[in-house]
């Protein structure tokens, strides 16, 4: 029986570099991502978009917005798309980029209609990524903390109320506003008597006057004034003592705090959401 064997012959190194050369192109090839997006109209992806930011998947709604704004560039469409990307950022946890977003669109669209609403929106992130700052209030010990969201906050809807009074953004921007001057006011005041409490008075005395100086007809200034009152008493600074009480009495007549002390506190008072 005849019978032969096959002998491979080596490829030469060129041969080998072609070969891997063609692997590599068909490689690529095979798994390179087809857009799904490609063939839709801007209105198709905009419908999309909004059909996951509201069944809640905003990181797959961001980047059809981003599509979207390439697609539609220069028409209403593109400006829409802008702000409803800036607005599912927020929503997803992406703070820092639907700032960006929504301060890249206010410098591109100074004249747009929706100025108001971009405003009141950038006032939200940083009031929204601010609660947390406020919500250990009566749940730890404080120590320092930045308080730049919740100042920032303020002065875009302060900026947002003076320019566009009459927006509907502007009712709910004022009680964000008043919100956010309690809370600071409530924040300096509530690390006064957490100074008070462990016997740093003159700690105690810096923030119930940083309170009483920087901010102006908050409930939370009568227990200013009362830890001033008890922190001038435990140095026995007995003029100063005097002196703050009498401003008590003229200011709060009807005070407890005199007759009955700290008060107990359950929660935030200035809680309005």
């Amino acid at each position: 029986m005849f019978s032969t064997k096959l002998s491979v012959v080596p490829a030469t190194r060129p041969a080998a570099a072609a070969m891997l050369a063609c692997a590599f192109v068909l490689s690529a090839c095979s798994s390179a991502v087809k857009d799904p997006t490609a063939a839709w109209s801007p209105n198709k992806i905009y419908a999309e978009a909004k059909d996951e930011a509201n069944s809640g998947a905003y990181d797959k709604a961001v980047p059809l917005f981003e599509k979207l704004e390439g697609r539609a560039a220069g028409t209403p469409l593109a400006q829409q798309a802008q702000l409803e990307k800036a607005y599912a950022q927020f929503k997803g946890g992406e703070q820092a980029q639907a700032l960006a977003t929504l301060d890249r669109f206010m410098k591109l669209h100074p004249a747009s209609p929706a100025i108001d609403y971009a405003l009141y929106l950038k006032g939200l992130v940083n009031f929204n990524e601010n609660l947390g700052m406020f919500s250990f209030l009566y749940k730890q010990d404080l120590s320092e903390r930045d308080q730049k969201a919740a100042k920032e906050s303020f002065e875009t809807f302060k900026e947002l109320v003076n320019r566009f009074p009459e927006s509907k953004y502007s009712a709910d921007a004022r009680l964000r506003m008043t919100y956010i001057v309690n809370s600071l006011a409530q924040y300096e005041v509530h690390v006064a008597r957490y100074y008070y409490s462990r016997g740093a008075y003159i700690s105690a005395i810096n923030r119930a006057q940083t309170a009483i100086a920087d901010y102006r007809d908050v409930p939370v200034l009568e227990e200013a004034l009362f830890i001033l009152y008890r922190s001038y008493d435990a140095l026995k600074m007995t003029q100063l003592r005097d002196d703050t009480r009498r401003v008590m009495e003229k200011n709060y007549p009807q005070s407890e705090y005199l007759s009955k002390g700290f008060k107990s506190v359950d929660g935030p008072w200035y809680k309005f959401w």
